[in-house]
């Protein structure tokens, strides 16, 4: 399989009412915004355990975008803050996944649209399967992983999940 770069063809994408740009490299400020708009619940499910504050190697290594890691950003309206982030860091056929909306916007499906549009790109860079480590008690993001996945399968390792979704054709 030829290994193609993780390209979205549309810079900016409007689905329901939410507007989906690509995180520019290095932009630890939009990071930094959807993390504080995190409860302290919301962050030890997406750090799986607790995370009151991101350090400065955390912004950086999270604002990393290039050919193998990919970060869509969701926005509604005019706010010009971020209410939630799906980003994906691939392995060859596989990525890791890794997704939050902010607390005040969760339940409104800004999730499942991130996910949906992030497995498109995936699947069009030639990815098989995501995997995403998650929290024993994160249903959100178990219902998000088999909302993309053609088969799920999830593997217990201590009090953490992980989800491995292969990807539909």
């Amino acid at each position: 399989m030829s290994r193609r770069a993780i390209i979205a063809l549309v810079q900016t994408r409007h689905i329901d009412g939410l507007t989906i740009r690509l995180l520019r490299n290095g932009d630890t400020r939009t990071v930094s915004e959807l993390f504080e708009r995190l409860g302290t619940r919301s962050r030890e499910r997406r750090f799986c355990g607790a995370k009151p504050r991101l350090s400065t190697h955390d912004l950086r290594v999270l604002a990393r975008v290039d050919a193998e890691h990919h970060v869509l950003v969701g926005y509604l309206g005019a706010d010009p803050e971020p209410v939630g982030i799906a980003r994906l860091v691939r392995d060859g056929g596989t990525a890791e996944v890794a997704f939050a909306v902010a607390d005040a916007f969760q339940g409104r499906g800004i999730g499942t649209i991130l996910t949906r549009e992030l497995a498109a790109d995936a699947r069009a860079a030639g990815i098989t399967e995501l995997v995403a480590t998650v929290c024993g008690d994160n249903p959100p993001a178990l219902s998000l992983m088999a909302g993309v996945a053609e088969s799920l399968h999830v593997r217990w390792h201590g009090g953490e999940r992980e989800l491995v979704a292969r990807l539909e054709s």
